[in-house]
Parts: C-alpha cells; sequence; structure tokens
C-alpha cells in the first residue's frame, strides 16, 4: 500500500540490473510512493541486465554511468538534474562486485588488481559519487544518500573473500562523508546490512544456498526479502527519519544479534546423533 511518502521528491537509483535486484525493488516503490528518479548502471551491467524494461514501468529516464569515473558521474548528476528539473533529494548506491568472486579464488590466493578493482567499483565509487553531488551542490537540503552493505564488513565469512574488505570500507566511508555532508547541506547518510538475498550477485557467491538457509534458520524473523529491503531504504528516503544517519543499520530479521537458533540446535543434534549411529 503506498502513502505517498515521497511525493515530489526526485532521486537517483543505481544497480538495477533485472527484478531479483533490490535496487530494482527500491526503484519500483519509490516509484509507487510518488517520487520521480533517474536510473543509472555501468554501461557492461545495462547490456546484461533488463533495465529498460524498468525504465518503462518507472517512466524512469536512464543516465549510463561507471561509477569508478568521476566525469561519468559528472555528467550523471549533471543530467540527472536536467532531466528531474532541480536538485537530488535522494540517492541508492547498490554497486558492488569482485572478480576474485567470480573467478572462486580463495583469500590466500587473491588477484590484487581485481582486489584494487573491488574497492574501487563496491566502496570507492560511494565516495566519488558523494564527492561529484558535493562540487556540483546537487543535493537538496535534509537529501538522503543509501548504500547497501552486509554483515561481512564486521564478521568474518568464508568465499566473501575482498568483498568483506570493500563492504567494511563503503560503512566507514558512509560514517566519514555523513560526517561531512551534514555539516554542509543536512543530508544524511546511511548503510543498510541487508540478509543474504537471492540478487544475481549473491547467488554468485560459493556456497550461497547453504549460508542463506543457515541465516533463515538463525534469524528469528527469518531473512529479510529484497522487497522489505525497498520498504526500509524508503523510509530512509523520507522525511520520517531526517535525523538518521551516519548509521549501519541491520535488516536482516535479527541474525546480527543472534547467538544460536533452537533450529540450529536441533539440526547440530541430530546431525551428531547421526554420526553415531
Amino acid at each position: 500500500m503506498a502513502n505517498n511518502l515521497l511525493a515530489g521528491k526526485v532521486g537517483i537509483i543505481s544497480g538495477a540490473l533485472n527484478e531479483h535486484s533490490i535496487a530494482w525493488k527500491v526503484a519500483q516503490r519509490a516509484h509507487a510512493e510518488g517520487a520521480r528518479f533517474v536510473l543509472t548502471n555501468a554501461p557492461l551491467a545495462m547490456r546484461m541486465g533488463e533495465i529498460n524494461k524498468l525504465s518503462e514501468e518507472c517512466n524512469a529516464p536512464i543516465i549510463p554511468a561507471d561509477a569508478t569515473s568521476t566525469e561519468e558521474l559528472e555528467a550523471l548528476f549533471s543530467g540527472a538534474q536536467e532531466k528531474l528539473g532541480g536538485k537530488i533529494d535522494f540517492v541508492l548506491h547498490s554497486i558492488g562486485m569482485s572478480a576474485n568472486i567470480r573467478k572462486k579464488k580463495h583469500y590466500g590466493e587473491l588477484d590484487y588488481k581485481f582486489f584494487q578493482q573491488t574497492i574501487d567499483v563496491s566502496a570507492m565509487s560511494f565516495h566519488k559519487m558523494m564527492a561529484v553531488a558535493e562540487k556540483q551542490d546537487a543535493m537538496n537540503e535534509w537529501g538522503s544518500i543509501v548504500a547497501l552493505s552486509y554483515i561481512a564488513a564486521q564478521r568474518a565469512f568464508l568465499d566473501y573473500t575482498d568483498m568483506t574488505q570493500a563492504k567494511a570500507m563503503l560503512e566507514s566511508i558512509a560514517r566519514s562523508y555523513g560526517q561531512r555532508f551534514g555539516k554542509l547541506k543536512k543530508v544524511r547518510v546511511n548503510t543498510v546490512s541487508q540478509s543474504p538475498t537471492k540478487t544475481t550477485a549473491g547467488t554468485g557467491i560459493t556456497g550461497f544456498d547453504a549460508f542463506y538457509n543457515f541465516a533463515d534458520m538463525m534469524s528469528p524473523l527469518g531473512n529479510a526479502p529484497a522487497e522489505a529491503c525497498a520498504d526500509y531504504c524508503i523510509s530512509l528516503f523520507s522525511d520520517l527519519t531526517r535525523y538518521v544517519t551516519m548509521q549501519n543499520l541491520m535488516h536482516d530479521g535479527g541474525f546480527s544479534t543472534t547467538g544460536i537458533s533452537a533450529e540450529i540446535v536441533d539440526m547440530m543434534t541430530k546431525a551428531a546423533s547421526a554420526s553415531q549411529e
């Protein structure tokens, strides 16, 4: 049910690849809540995905941009303001990529050129995006910038490899730029640490299905679906969260604060009994 939470607001949504993407769901919810926005993604990702379909559904123009390129980000923010008729109220950074994960390299054999690329695409792009927005004075006062993160920024997870460092850097940038942007323009900057989600990027991680099921059993509320994450992002774009900034907000059904669940204990007890038979 829509409540016009974003009526009159305009924004930029990055990273919508296909209908499984969290950014795709955010765009649909933002449209339903009355927002107008520009969609953006890297040209290669756009060729792989279905962003034109989303553009038509939400009546949202597309401005391709490689988020690692300051020049392309400058064109994105200036173009968005031109198409939307004014400064920006909200930005979603939903960008992440690791060639090391794609090539299934374990943590001890990382390709360092790939590692640098992971940091540049998945974290430094967030800083570049906000630096461009600041230089262009592109954000309205009380605007909101949100990036998607994951609990691996704080904890070690097998097979998440260099994305672990990227997410930790992403969250650190949110704190530092959140302080700066808050003083400059009352703009708030937060990250949302989402449950394991069956997106194209997520399912590319080795052992994803096993961990997805484990997290679901650990979380009192179960894994938070992409649609619920979109709702949370919309609340952060809205005026209802004007004084929330520099936070890493856990959206994980309680996983991050659960020691162990009854389901896991039961599963381990049954496994131990079976091994003794």
